[in-house]
């Protein structure tokens, strides 16, 4: 019965959402294909389809890491240690 009495964290918290959304943005981003499927702009004469998705190479790795040191917040906070 002691169980009842022990408050369990939230399993769905703000930061965890923060989390989701970091690692679903690039899978969107890169299925969306009509949303990149064309030439224009270029950028140093690059097209616009083969420019967007090395972008997303840089963008997705950032979005990882902040997901991964959210996370590492999160399990923190859960077991009671530090916060930072």
């Amino acid at each position: 019965m002691s169980e009842d009495t022990d408050t369990k964290p939230p399993t769905v918290t703000p930061a965890r959402v923060v989390i989701a959304l970091c690692l679903i943005a690039p899978f969107v981003a890169m299925l969306w294909v009509s949303s990149y499927a064309k030439v224009e702009p270029t950028f140093i004469g690059i097209p616009f389809f083969y420019w967007y998705q090395m972008l997303w190479v840089l963008i997705s790795t950032a979005l990882t890491m902040i997901a991964y040191k959210l996370w590492q917040r999160d399990q923190r906070s859960r077991k009671g240690g530090a916060s930072a």
